[in-house]
């Protein structure tokens, strides 16, 4: 960031879109603390990183859009334990609460990322997705930037705190991907129970 400046600052925000590994909460934190050396003004970091977001988005957003929604469904019915009424109640939520997911999904670790595939494949329209996807980015490289302004050389304190934010995140959708194994396999076992019961 020191080097490149604000498109340094762009460049890596745009990285961890398209790499969720690379933690906005660490990179964010330390945009403000560069700023707040004088490298850079605070506004111009957060509208470099903010721009960053954006363009990220507009990547995994044209993935999905290229994906498309039948080889999506393709994809979805070849998985073990996916059933294509899965998929189908899947988009029918996403046009309903489509909006409001893209906004608060920018807020949100892991989703962060992955929310904009679905607006691509469901083709949102693109300056829809694009005025959400940036005001949800803003709220939170706004936050981040400034508190690793404020703390100045203890940015770091900052990853300390949405580390755990993530963590619990991480947990809830494992344990929700674990009970819907659990539930899909006794349902399917209930089936083929009821299916030998009226063979018999």
């Amino acid at each position: 960031m020191e080097s490149l400046g604000g498109f340094g600052a762009a460049l890596l925000i745009g990285l961890e879109n398209l790499f969720p590994p690379l933690p906005s909460e660490v990179i964010l934190p330390l945009a403000g603390f560069t700023a707040s050396r004088g490298s850079l003004g605070l506004v111009e970091v957060i509208l470099w990183c903010t721009a960053g977001s954006v363009v990220g988005a507009w990547v995994l957003y044209g993935i999905g859009a290229l994906l498309g929604r039948e080889r999506t469904r393709a994809i979805m019915n070849w998985l073990p334990l996916v059933k294509i009424e899965d998929v189908d109640k899947t988009e029918a939520w996403f046009h309903r609460h489509g909006k409001g997911t893209v906004f608060l999904g920018r807020m949100i670790p892991i989703f962060r990322s992955l929310i904009s595939i679905p607006a691509g494949i469901t083709r949102m329209p693109l300056l829809l997705f694009t005025a959400l996807t940036l005001a949800g980015s803003l709220v939170w490289n706004t936050v981040l930037i400034v508190a690793g302004y404020a703390l100045g050389e203890n940015w770091h304190i900052v990853d300390q705190y949405v580390g755990v934010f993530s963590r619990v995140v991480i947990v809830a959708v494992l344990l929700a991907l674990a009970w819907f194994v659990v539930a899909r396999v006794r349902s399917m076992r209930v089936h083929k129970h009821s299916g030998d019961d009226a063979a018999a």
